[in-house]
């Protein structure tokens, strides 16, 4: 097996077996490499103590010195470099109390997560997989180094990674892996919101975020996302559905682009179903006012798991308008497209269509044919450059101060209400007839 290293990498690689250690990329780089991926970054494991690796590198970090790591730095990019090491006792199910350095390589993946991340390599001994990682790549196979049970009882966030790997690779969990998930799923209740947020992240951006219904299937969401569980557990008899909420959850994530507030957006926009269904005396289910109640559940969820603010931002926004109806006329695209934004109004297109496709097939087409039009005027306004906000009026404050409005309130809503006669006649966003137009408000 061989695999090209990077020129720095081969560098650092060479110039501790130059001084008597042993060295090796290892791990994601390993994986990816094999997989034919670009690695993201590179990490490179060590005989040589951290003290060793820093008199042998002109300019270092002591990132994680403790732990074993150094940042070896080559024209302004850092390579962590890591001695061989024995994990302690993990006493917090995160992080080990203490660290022993080994001169073992194999002790040293002896103590990573899973087989497919516990491999190394380097040009003078090739490929070194003492734990079948090679094979398990190519079965598509998710499964930890050693015991299942151990590995996730060290560090809890394993588990949310054995899920979010196979998202990312389309893999299969391996059967005691999996069990020793289902059997340990508590422990991520440990695991700070900032690490769970990031999993989330990046298996629902992942080329198969309907994998979170592995989440579910093995208890992992019923801990970090409790309000999903009861979306998979919530019939909807009602001819627009075919599927529980939670089903329908997952094919709207799967029908939108891979986009972080699209895929959140799509996870969330239905939250509040659950907690909205009623039945009919005809036995036809009705979820009044889960758009509301799904912006606001969305909130605190985004908020429990530390998001950002931009995301929730727009998060929000989305969720609040994916159910809108739009008569698909220029008047009432205009008019959509200022209440919604500018900035956003094109990805609510998309979540909208992505929730049709999620739905049965009662009137599809006839959905997916308004919406068709309502895209297609859209993309004419936007062809055509017209006004849609304040901020492309042709007039501003300025101008209105200028012909004697004192500044204040009046000015905002004369500016509102000429925006709200180029929305009806776009062929008004002139400087000159909205002048005249202000003469009316004086």
């Amino acid at each position: 097996m061989y695999i090209k290293l990077p020129e720095n990498v081969s560098y650092i690689i060479s110039k501790l077996e130059d001084a008597g250690f042993e060295a090796y990329a290892v791990g994601g780089c390993v994986r990816d490499s094999i997989l034919g991926r670009e690695p993201d970054d590179w990490d490179i494991t060590t005989s040589a103590a951290p003290l060793q690796v820093k008199k042998l590198f002109n300019r270092t970090i002591d990132t994680g010195i403790q732990h074993g790591t150094v940042t070896v730095m080559l024209n302004r990019v850092g390579f962590e470099v890591t001695t061989y090491r024995v994990d302690g006792e993990y006493e917090d199910g995160r992080h080990p109390k203490d660290v022993k350095f080994t001169s073992s390589l194999i002790e040293d993946l002896k103590r990573r997560d899973f087989t497919i991340n516990a491999m190394a390599y380097n040009d003078k001994n090739g490929l070194v997989d003492e734990f079948g990682g090679r094979a398990d790549l190519d079965g598509g196979i998710i499964r930890c180094v050693g015991k299942a049970e151990e590995r996730f009882a060290e560090d809890a966030l394993r588990i949310m990674r054995a899920v979010r790997f196979s998202a990312q690779l389309g893999f299969t969990i391996e059967d005691r892996t999996a069990g020793a998930i289902v059997e340990l799923a508590d422990r991520l209740k440990n695991i700070s919101a900032e690490r769970i947020q990031t999993e989330l992240v990046k298996l629902v951006t992942s080329p198969n975020p309907d994998y979170i219904k592995i989440a579910y299937d093995l208890g992992v969401t019923r801990i970090i996302l409790p309000e999903l569980d009861d979306a998979f557990e919530t019939l909807q008899n009602n001819p627009h559905h075919m599927y529980t909420v939670g089903e329908h959850i997952v094919r709207c994530m799967s029908n939108v682009r891979n986009d972080k507030a699209l895929r959140i957006a799509a996870l969330l926009h239905d939250i509040g179903k659950p907690l909205t269904r009623t039945t009919d005396k005809k036995g036809i289910d009705h979820f009044h006012g889960h758009v509301e109640l799904s912006e606001e559940m969305a909130l605190k969820i985004l908020r429990r798991l530390k998001f950002d603010n931009d995301t929730i931002s727009k998060v929000s926004r989305y969720i609040r308008y994916h159910d809108c109806d739009i008569e698909p006329t220029h008047k009432a695209v205009r008019r959509a497209v200022s209440k919604i934004g500018e900035e956003y109004f094109g990805q609510v297109l998309e979540i909208k269509q992505a929730d049709i496709l999620a739905q049965s097939y009662y009137r599809r087409e006839e959905k997916l044919a308004l919406l068709s039009k309502v895209v297609s005027i859209y993309n004419e306004i936007k062809e055509e450059n017209q006004c849609v906000s304040l901020k492309t009026l042709a007039v501003d404050g300025s101008d209105l101060i200028g012909l004697g409005i004192p500044a204040g309130r009046k000015i905002g809503e004369i500016l509102n209400a000429l925006l709200e006669d180029v929305l009806q006649n776009p062929e008004h966003n002139t400087r000159e007839h909205l002048l005249s137009e202000v003469e009316k408000f004086k």
